[in-house]
C-alpha cells in the first residue's frame, strides 16, 4: 500500500499545478491536507456529542410517539456524524497522539456496535484492495465480472443478489452490523472477536433497563430506532460509494492505489445539512486517495487539486439510488456495470 507518511508545515496544493499528475504524484499532492488541526477536531466532535445528547433528551422530552420516533431518526443521523469521527480516528486522520481522544474513541465503538479490532482489521483491508480483489466481502460489498457470476450456482447467485439488494442496505443494523461486524468475526476469531457480542449483550441490558425504568416506547426510540436509521444510511452510503454507474474496474495486473480510489470510489453529492449528517465522507474518492486527511479538510483537498475534481458521481436522488442498487455485474468487454436484466441477457447468450 502507499506510503501516506505526513509532512510537517505543509503548503496548501496550487490550483494552477499541471492536470495530470497519477499515482504517487497525485498522492503526494494531496499529503497537504493531512495535517489535523486539533482544536478543530474537538470542537466538531463536541458539538456532534451536544447534539446527540439533545437528540436523546428530546426523545424523552416529546409525549406523542410518532414524533419520539422521528427524534430517535434524528439521533440515528446524529449518529452517523458521531461514527465518522471513529472511522477518521481508526485511520490515524485525526486525535493519533490523544490518548484521552482515543480512550473516548474505544468507547464509541461499543456505544455503535462497531468494535475497535474488527473495524480496523476489514477496513484497512478495503482500503489495501479497493477494486482489486474482485469477489471478496471482507470488508465491502462483493463485486464478480459477468464470467465469475456465470460459473455461480444458482444460490450462490441468489445469495450474491440478496447481498446487494436494498433491503439488505435498509436492515443495515441486522447485515452489516450483527452479521458483518458481530457474527462473522467472532465465527472466524472467536478468542480475538469475542467483544462484539459482549457489546450487544450490554445494548440489551441497556435496552431492559431503560424499558423498566422510561418505558418501552423510550426504549425503542432512544435505543433501537438510532441504530436501525444509522446502519440503514451507513451500509447504502458504503455501497454506493464504490457501486455506481460511472465506476471502473482494471485487472489486477494493471491494478494500482490511485487509480481505484480515483475510478472506483464515487463523489457522492449531498445538500449541506446530509454533508453534515455523514462527515463529508461523500468526498470518497479523496479519502481513499489518502486516508490520513481529516473529513473535514476533504472538501479543501478536492477544490485545490483539479485532478480530483471529476469523479464519478451519485446522490441521494431517487434516479441515483435506482441506478446504484441496480448494478449487477463488472463486464471487461463493455468496460462498465451491467444491469441485472443486462446480465440476464449475457448469461442467456453464454449459456446457448
Amino acid at each position: 500500500m502507499t506510503s501516506h507518511a505526513a509532512l510537517d508545515a505543509p503548503e496548501p496544493a496550487s490550483t494552477d499545478a499541471p492536470q495530470d499528475r497519477s499515482g504517487p504524484e497525485l498522492i503526494k499532492a494531496s499529503q497537504a491536507f493531512q495535517a489535523e488541526n486539533r482544536w478543530t477536531s474537538w470542537k466538531l466532535l463536541l458539538t456532534t456529542v451536544a447534539a446527540l445528547v439533545a437528540g436523546l433528551c428530546l426523545v424523552l422530552w416529546i409525549e406523542p410517539w410518532p414524533i419520539k420516533i422521528l427524534a430517535g431518526a434524528l439521533v440515528g443521523l446524529v449518529q452517523v456524524r458521531l461514527f465518522i469521527f471513529y472511522h477518521d480516528a481508526l485511520h490515524g486522520a485525526i486525535f493519533s497522539h490523544d490518548p484521552v481522544a482515543r480512550l473516548f474513541m474505544r468507547l464509541v465503538g461499543v456505544y455503535l456496535m462497531i468494535l475497535h479490532g474488527v473495524w480496523k482489521e476489514t477496513h484497512d483491508h478495503h482500503h489495501q484492495n479497493n477494486a482489486r480483489q474482485l469477489g471478496s466481502s471482507i470488508g465491502t460489498f462483493p463485486v464478480l465480472t459477468i464470467a465469475m457470476l456465470q460459473r455461480l450456482s444458482r444460490w450462490d447467485r441468489l445469495r450474491y443478489r440478496i447481498a446487494r439488494h436494498g433491503l439488505t442496505m435498509l436492515a443495515g443494523s441486522l447485515t452489516m452490523m450483527l452479521g458483518g461486524m458481530v457474527w462473522a468475526p467472532l465465527m472466524r476469531q472467536p478468542r480475538r472477536h469475542w467483544g462484539g457480542p459482549l457489546a450487544v449483550a450490554l445494548h440489551i441490558l441497556v435496552f431492559i433497563a431503560v424499558g423498566w425504568y422510561a418505558g418501552w416506547i423510550n426504549a425503542l426510540c432512544l435505543l433501537t430506532v438510532p441504530c436501525l436509521v444509522s446502519m440503514a444510511i451507513g451500509t447504502y452510503l458504503f455501497y454506493a460509494q464504490h457501486n455506481f454507474p460511472a465506476m471502473k474496474l482494471t485487472s489486477r495486473t494493471e491494478w494500482t492505489f490511485a487509480a481505484a480510489a480515483m475510478q472506483a470510489s464515487s463523489m457522492f453529492e449531498m445538500s449541506p445539512l446530509m454533508r453534515w449528517f455523514t462527515g463529508d465522507i461523500g468526498y470518497h474518492h479523496v479519502h481513499h486517495l489518502n486516508h490520513r486527511i481529516p473529513f473535514y479538510r476533504l472538501r479543501e483537498a478536492m477544490e485545490a487539486i483539479p485532478e480530483l475534481q471529476q469523479p464519478g458521481r451519485t446522490s441521494w436522488h431517487i434516479r441515483d439510488i435506482r441506478a446504484c442498487l441496480d448494478l449487477c455485474a463488472w463486464d471487461p468487454e463493455l468496460q462498465r456495470m451491467l444491469s441485472w436484466r443486462e446480465a440476464r441477457s449475457r448469461l442467456d447468450v453464454r449459456a446457448a
